[in-house]
């Protein structure tokens, strides 16, 4: 158990728990985290997407009814996304829109009528920076979320997850439901999606330095010119931020989860290709976006309401990812 969780007495032992996207990169550590923090595995519910389609109103109020039967569930964290890299964004607005829209939509709605406000459960969504507008002022404050519109690449994911927050902050007007709204910074660590399709840029690089090394290659291709910066947060520490929302926060005032640096993504490229030890020469291709110029959070709202921080330094993180993936594609 993390020290910041110690004040906590515990609050969601006997807790029955609905956790979508439980399976993925960040789920399996939120549940591992609830674990520890007094849940039990029989009380933790993670459909899958083979049994529930959560973009479907009927298969949701299905989720409902299945997930602990006549007991109901006290707690929905709301994980599950379809999302990517810059790429990805690009190749999909439409089907981002709708998915994450749609799956928030429901589940906060279905989780109403199946009557979690009247026991007095709780509804923690998981959002995005993407949601900030594309010149929000460095670091991010959660005050500048309305003040622009978000990058274009990735505008419909980041508009469809802030529409999650409003429909929370409604609920709450309406009828009273409680909540919790984090905004995680971009994420990384072992476990993560290194397919370079749809992956990140941190998983991305990581395999490219790996196999280029492996093969023997001279060279590797970045996207951009290097000149965005970027914040990156271990997911161990944004699976304990999410949970400790659970344990401590009943209203969705957006709460920013990071790391409290920022970094090229030129500089990034050159540590990854330290750690790595991949020796050849590095290509930037111009044609290919940036993204947001800046990301760079401001956490003191997560000190100040969760009394949470990030723990793991961001070169110690690569190591543990890097490390996990050489051994994982083995």
């Amino acid at each position: 158990m993390t020290d910041q969780s110690k004040d906590s007495g515990r609050p969601l032992a006997g807790k029955r728990i609905i956790l979508t996207g439980g399976a993925g990169f960040l789920g399996r550590q939120v549940r591992r985290v609830l674990m520890e923090r007094g849940a039990r595995e029989a009380d933790i519910f993670i459909p899958r997407s083979k049994d529930y389609d959560l973009t479907s109103e009927t298969a949701v109020a299905r989720l409902y009814r299945q997930a602990f039967g006549t007991a109901k569930a006290d707690l929905v964290i709301h994980l599950a996304a379809e999302v990517g890299g810059i790429g990805a964004n690009r190749k999909n607005p439409g089907r981002y829109f709708f998915a994450n829209m749609a799956m928030a939509l429901h589940l906060i709605e279905q989780a109403r009528l199946d009557g979690l406000v009247e026991r007095g459960g709780k509804f923690v969504q998981v959002g995005t920076i993407c949601a900030y507008p594309k010149f929000t002022p460095v670091p991010f404050r959660e005050e500048e979320l309305w003040n622009g519109y978000p990058e274009e690449t990735n505008a419909p994911y980041g508009v469809a997850k802030k529409a999650a927050w409003q429909m929370l902050d409604a609920y709450r007007i309406q009828y009273g439901m409680k909540s919790a709204y984090i905004l995680p910074v971009n994420l990384y660590g072992p476990e993560d999606n290194f397919d370079l399709e749809s992956s990140h840029v941190i998983p991305a690089l990581i395999r490219k330095c790996v196999e280029a090394t492996r093969r023997g290659e001279d060279r590797i291709v970045c996207w951009g010119t290097g000149s965005a910066s970027r914040e990156f947060l271990y997911r161990d520490d944004a699976a304990d931020g999410i949970v400790r929302s659970a344990e401590v926060l009943d209203e969705p005032t957006p709460v920013n989860l990071g790391a409290g640096f920022e970094i090229t993504i030129r500089d990034l490229v050159l540590l990854v290709v330290r750690l790595t030890g991949f020796t050849g020469a590095i290509e930037w291709d111009a044609t290919k976006p940036d993204g947001q110029p800046r990301r760079c959070l401001d956490t003191s709202r997560a000190a100040d309401l969760m009394g949470w921080r990030a723990r793991v330094g961001f070169e110690e993180g690569l190591r543990r990812t890097i490390e996990w993936f050489r051994a994982s594609a083995r």
